[in-house]
């Protein structure tokens, strides 16, 4: 829990009662692997910061195949934001890759904070800008780098992930099949 007030705190000036308050809202969880903290289809009220370990989100499509979204890592936050923000029921399914320790906040009261501590908004805006340049950077990505080069820049963006994340995942991620990202991978060991 402290690594996300350090974080707050190197983004804006936090008031010892604004970090009470956060302290009051937030849920230190211990995640083990494969457990799932959002299910497709279901009503969403909870929002996860990455202190340890992985997460991943992902949709199934009407056919059963899985879409990797988002790979979450220490510092990150995962959810599923568009039904969050639009009260919908979830789109994605967000679950453990690897044992995880997730900072757990209820929306509704994460939300509240603004009212009670308005200089809390700069800090989770700068975390939307990022989360929407993320987004667009990876749409722009599928569409105009070879599977190589989408590699390689999984590789720099998710340095340590491989040792944990199955080849599924990744593929999928990828937005490649299995056999596609051997020989990606073949491709990249002749380098």
């Amino acid at each position: 829990m402290q690594d996300l007030i350090n974080k707050i705190k190197g983004t804006i000036s936090l008031s010892p009662e604004a970090e009470q308050y956060i302290y009051t809202i937030a849920k230190e969880k211990v995640v083990s692997k494969d457990e799932i903290l959002i299910f497709q289809g279901q009503s969403v009220t909870k929002t996860y910061y990455v202190t340890q370990g992985c997460l991943r989100s992902f949709c199934i499509d009407k056919d059963g195949k899985e879409h990797t979204l988002q790979f979450a890592i220490k510092d990150w936050w995962i959810s599923d934001f568009m039904a969050v923000y639009s009260n919908e029921r979830a789109s994605l399914t967000v679950q453990c890759i690897t044992d995880a320790t997730v900072v757990e906040f209820d929306t509704k009261k994460l939300n509240e904070i603004y009212s009670q501590f308005p200089e809390f908004e700069v800090f989770q805006r700068k975390n939307l800008e990022r989360h929407v340049v993320s987004l667009h950077k990876r749409i722009l990505n599928q569409l105009r780098m070879t599977a190589l080069e989408r590699y390689h820049l999984f590789l720099t963006q998710y340095p340590d992930i491989e040792q944990h994340t199955p080849n599924y995942h990744i593929a999928s991620y990828l937005g490649i099949t299995q056999q596609s990202l051997s020989r990606v991978r073949a491709e990249n060991a002749k380098k």
